[in-house]
């Protein structure tokens, strides 16, 4: 299946994709990239970032062979749609994920929350993915909940019930309001890059926020307990299921904040 074409394994992992990518003989600053504060310049023109959901918009939830993902509407009147959000993660803390970390701002995050949004002024998502402002990609990384430091934000338990086990396994998620996985502040960085896994388009405004949101030890758990493997096959646990940081190849990591 397509799904197995690519993955997070040594024989199809991100070592591999760009050799199964042969239109993408070299491929520069795609996300996750290691952010630097002090590398960072701040870009007073930058507007405050405005998240705005409805929880009437949510569809299903479903375990596509390499995260789960919550998918959404397409019927919204705003100028950036949320198509959908999903998560990549490490397979334990010692070997944790480290997805846009950014140095001396935080320790490297136990996994990251992408919420997928489309520019409207392009008549599809998928036409949009292809264009060089197509896509606009909030990324949330996440730490572990530390009782001496109560965490802002938390995802809901409704995430981490396991419903999907398997690969292709979906169920309908409605009610669910993205709004609840939110930082309290939403200062960020930005810059240009791509997708983070194939056909890794060159199409996304990274928007990395500083603030991280916490998930607790038995969250994680209930992430890894999640299948690569689909019905009838070996079972392979979904863990280090993301693409290590690559280098920025000179591009401008701007800043919301002082």
């Amino acid at each position: 299946t397509m799904s197995h074409a690519w993955g997070y394994s040594a024989e199809n992992g991100p070592e591999k994709w760009v050799t199964k990518l042969p239109h993408r003989r070299w491929v520069p600053a795609s996300p996750p990239s290691t952010i630097v504060p002090a590398d960072a310049s701040y870009d007073a023109g930058l507007k405050p970032l405005c998240l705005k959901y409805d929880a009437k918009d949510c569809i299903d939830i479903l375990n596509n062979g390499h995260s789960f993902q919550v998918t959404f509407t397409d019927d919204t009147d705003r100028v950036y749609r949320l198509k959908q959000f999903h998560f990549h993660w490490g397979e334990s803390p010692a070997g944790c994920f480290v997805n846009n970390r950014v140095t001396g701002a935080f320790c490297p995050s136990v996994s990251q929350l992408h919420l997928v949004h489309w520019n409207t002024k392009y008549p599809s998502f998928g036409e949009a993915a292809s264009k060089s402002d197509g896509l606009a990609v909030v990324g949330l990384p996440s730490s572990f909940i530390h009782a001496s430091r109560p965490p802002t934000t938390t995802p809901p338990c409704s995430l981490f019930s396991c419903r999907f086990p398997s690969q292709g396994t979906q169920t309908t998620f409605p009610g669910f309001d993205p709004t609840t996985l939110l930082p309290g502040c939403l200062d960020y960085w930005t810059y240009d890059g791509s997708l983070t896994t194939p056909p890794l388009l060159e199409s996304v405004t990274w928007i990395v926020c500083k603030e991280t949101i916490s998930v607790s030890p038995a969250q994680m758990a209930s992430f890894r307990a999640l299948q690569f493997s689909g019905a009838g096959e070996a079972a392979c646990c979904m863990v280090d299921n993301y693409r290590p940081p690559q280098p920025l190849k000179g591009r401008a990591v701007k800043a919301s904040f002082q």
